[in-house]
């Protein structure tokens, strides 16, 4: 079990790596969009139970297992390609509400997110993403107010079929412009900048990669309300432990590539 947990080296520019990947596949990207006032919320977990539910190696930063939370927008998603008509058929799942619960894996020395549910609050998306990408899409009740420039964030997502929800509080220093990458190296670079997503779609094992500028983030004070959502698919989220949280007013202009089968 413990061979699962591997941390890769260093690789400098995470973003620029994230570009130069891309651009190696003609074909990419596949599709654009923007990601708006994000906030995201991590916690360190028991690696040995998380591992039980990841198809993939848990990626371990000095021995020590994580998730977040990640509460954002989708804006304007369309085809890279397709012009003006494209994104006329993308309008009715262009934009709508995120609650990404993700963990951190790597395979094949290449680091990663795996998703263990991703909420939103559009029924038309629910077909989309599981098919093209296997993606673990679930329709919620998503309520944010992400009012950065005044300071105050919250949000409140709810399960329509359990009212299981998640629920929260942040502050954020209204005075701080936000144009600050993570510092190299640092545990906030090492959670946030991540570029390929890992996922299963049946039997099949894929990856797809994006790529945006850097985040431009601030530290975040969050207070959990309610966790019940969490606690209701994972009973070890009632070990979890909050370690910290980062909103950015977003990455805009995001490209989203084709799946691709995992190599063995």
């Amino acid at each position: 079990m413990l061979a699962a947990f591997t941390t890769p080296a260093p690789t400098g520019s995470l973003s620029s790596a994230a570009k130069a990947r891309m651009l190696a596949d003609p074909g990419e990207p596949l599709l654009t969009d923007d990601w708006e006032r994000v906030l995201m919320i991590h916690y360190e977990v028991d690696p040995v139970e998380l591992a039980k539910g990841v198809p993939y190696p848990i990626n371990l930063r000095d021995g020590r297992a994580y998730v977040s939370l990640v509460a954002f927008t989708m804006r304007g998603m369309k085809p890279a390609r397709g012009g003006r008509l494209g994104e006329l058929l993308f309008r009715p799942i262009a934009t709508h509400g995120f609650l990404n619960v993700r963990t951190y894996v790597v395979v094949n020395g290449e680091p990663g997110i795996f998703f263990l549910i991703e909420h939103l609050d559009n029924a038309l998306s629910l077909r989309l993403g599981p098919h093209l990408f296997g993606l673990p899409y679930h329709l919620a009740r998503i309520d944010y107010r992400h009012d950065w420039n005044r300071g105050e964030i919250s949000g409140r997502v709810t399960d329509p079929a359990s009212g299981a929800a998640f629920s929260y509080r942040a502050l954020v220093d209204a005075e701080d412009p936000f144009y600050h990458p993570a510092e190299g190296g640092s545990l906030t670079e090492w959670l946030m900048e991540r570029y390929t997503a890992y996922t299963v779609r049946g039997k099949s094992r894929l990856l797809f990669r994006v790529w945006h500028t850097p985040w431009l983030e601030a530290p975040a004070v969050v207070k959990v309300r309610e966790d019940s959502l969490l606690a209701e698919n994972w009973p070890w989220f009632a070990g979890a432990r909050l370690v910290g949280a980062n909103f950015s007013p977003g990455v805009f202009n995001v490209r989203m590539g084709r799946p691709h089968k995992v190599p063995d």
